[in-house]
């Protein structure tokens, strides 16, 4: 036999172990770009994006336009982000893709939004129409802050945390199977065998249920 031939389990393990501490720092980086991304966008769309002002007889009243008064879509993709983010763990193979592209289309999606969302002047040109009564008054000195681009960063982190599932998603452990019953009974441990289920002891009853046997096979 050939010294190429010989098999390495050595190295195997050594490639094994940094595929899994890859996947681990992978993971945690995902879960801390979407948690904070997402509340970054939740906490950021709820400021004042635009300030303006309107006429009103001799004067001027100030008008302000939080984000969800511009747009409400960094907001629901947010949300809809999280909730792919916690999916693609009770998902595999191809529904953790599916899942995972999901939550890297609702960071660029919320990300566009709050971008578009930065030059906006509707919703103040509605609020100066109602201030008015006026359905052709529009906002005067129209100034934008920072928030939008604030929202768009927090979606931006939403949107990396996609990328790092998307890559590397199939490495990421799925929720346990142990719940998963396959209509056997499951194999006993060693040691004290289990005697059978008092009737009258509800917790032997339950006992007897979890290893897939029937307490009432002996009444």
């Amino acid at each position: 036999m050939s010294a190429a031939s010989v098999p390495q389990p050595r190295a195997t393990r050594a490639d094994e172990t940094a595929a899994a501490s890859g996947g681990r720092r992978s993971l945690a980086a995902a879960l801390l770009l979407g948690a904070v991304g997402a509340a970054v966008v939740l906490l950021a769309s709820g400021q004042t994006w635009a300030q303006g002002t309107v006429a009103v007889g001799g004067g001027t009243v100030p008008l302000d336009a939080a984000g969800g008064d511009v747009t409400g879509v960094p907001t629901a993709l947010a949300v809809v982000g999280l909730a792919a983010l916690v999916a693609v763990f009770a998902v595999r193979r191809a529904g953790r893709y599916v899942v995972s592209l999901l939550l890297t289309l609702s960071g660029a999606g919320a990300a566009v939004a709050a971008y578009l969302g930065a030059s906006d002047s509707a919703a103040l040109d509605e609020k100066a129409a109602t201030t008015t009564g006026d359905a052709a008054a529009r906002v005067e000195a129209l100034t934008h802050t920072a928030w939008p681009y604030v929202t768009a960063a927090g979606a931006l982190l939403i949107l990396l945390a996609g990328l790092l599932a998307l890559r590397h998603g199939r490495t990421w452990p799925a929720m346990s199977g142990r719940y998963e019953r396959d209509g056997g009974p499951r194999p006993r441990k060693s040691g004290r065998a289990a005697g059978p289920a008092d009737p009258d002891r509800p917790e032997d009853l339950w006992k007897a249920l979890d290893r897939g046997e029937d307490p009432t096979r002996d009444a």
